[in-house]
């Protein structure tokens, strides 16, 4: 089975009031220490022993800052010190850091996919997350794309922000359609306390537009409008937060959801051989002088156990709508798992058929249940 290397670019403009992510913003003169701090990370790390990259994933944070040269080295270095036969290699950008130029200069580079963090088409949710591109410059954004030569362009929107009501969420759907996207992610907003606006909302506060977040079930009817949308323009529901045209599934993703070995590079990135899970550290600069030093900051390392993986073929396996194979599930569980899934099927949540177990497409908003229900079974 074939790797998938993925780059952590923490680097932001600004910092979202959602966002929980390990990423910040930083000066820019720390940008390019950076960027050659990944290409040494890919020289020591080339003589471990990994089967072909064929996916790259550079994302972040807004790896789009980066120089144009910068990114080229790194996918040069890539190709230099590991077996690489790229076929998907995608970036992830801001709306409002996109030119033509630089679209351009990155599929001379051998970036063959963009993903676009668009979040909203409306611009009174946009500027209340503190987010520093509006509803026109991601238009602006897909047109440069396609203009530079990209076939292959996903937008990203959110269920949930603040301000969002079912019509302003209908018309960034139709605004989202309108730009002809390949592929399609939709997240639910994660209200926790590792943001600014989930832990002022957990506290009941009014800052960050807390007091303006939809309720849990709206943001569900605006998961199921998505999807039926979606779906009348011939987008395929593949895993539960992502659509594609046909042909145009993230290769690179399927590899978490599938348990295919993956490297990360870079300040907090994670990787997984098949056998073992571990973690660079995520503070930037200290990235940036351990690897000078010529060391690897790694500071999480676990062996995974068998039970441990089988826990994550359930639960990572069901994400994808196609689903798991029920005889796999039975052979490592055995009957508590197939009574479960029993009990499940008779509750309209789960799908049963030609071998395989998958969520019942009208019950993907409600996945969790079934997750924690086969979870208890396989624990019990």
């Amino acid at each position: 089975m074939n790797s998938g290397l993925y780059i952590q670019v923490p680097f932001c403009q600004t910092k979202c009031t959602y966002c929980n992510f390990h990423t910040g913003v930083f000066s820019p003169n720390l940008y390019k220490p950076y960027a050659t701090a990944i290409t040494r990370e890919i020289e020591i790390r080339s003589s471990d022993q990994w089967p072909k990259f064929d996916t790259v994933y550079i994302g972040g944070g807004t790896p789009s800052l980066l120089l144009p040269a910068s990114l080229n080295e790194i996918l040069d270095s890539l190709r230099t010190h590991f077996k690489c036969d790229i076929e998907e290699a995608t970036l992830e950008a801001d709306p409002e850091t996109i030119t033509r130029e630089k679209a351009t200069e990155w599929l001379a580079a051998g970036f063959n996919r963009m993903s676009l963090g668009a979040q909203s088409f409306n611009d009174v949710e946009l500027k209340a997350a503190g987010r520093m591109h509006r509803r026109a410059d991601t238009f602006a954004a897909v047109a440069a794309l396609r203009e530079a030569g990209f076939r292959n362009i996903t937008l990203d929107l959110i269920a949930g922000m603040p301000h969002q009501t079912a019509s302003t969420w209908h018309e960034s759907m139709e605004n989202l359609l309108s730009a002809k996207p390949d592929h399609v992610s939709i997240y639910l907003m994660e209200i926790d306390e590792g943001s600014h606006l989930g832990k002022e909302a957990l506290a009941g506060g009014k800052r960050y537009s807390a007091g303006a977040l939809p309720s849990d079930d709206e943001m569900a009817s605006f998961y199921d409008h998505a999807c039926e949308r979606l779906a009348a323009e011939g987008f395929e529901h593949y895993e539960i937060s992502n659509w594609a045209r046909p042909g145009f599934r993230s290769r690179h993703n399927l590899k978490y959801w599938r348990r295919a070995p993956y490297l990360g590079l870079g300040a907090g990135a994670h990787s997984f051989d098949g056998t073992r899970r571990w973690a660079n550290s995520h503070d930037p600069a200290g990235y940036v002088c351990a690897i000078t030093r010529g060391e690897l900051p790694v500071e999480q390392n676990e062996i995974v156990t068998p039970q441990q993986a089988h826990e994550e073929e359930i639960f990572l396996g069901l994400r994808l709508l196609d689903g798991v194979d029920a005889a796999k599930l039975a052979g490592q569980s055995g009957n508590a798992i197939l009574e479960r899934i029993e009990e499940l099927r008779a509750q309209g949540l789960v799908i049963v058929e030609n071998g395989r177990v998958r969520l019942a497409p009208d019950r993907v908003a409600v996945s969790n249940e079934v997750f924690v229900a086969l979870l208890e079974a396989v624990t019990a």
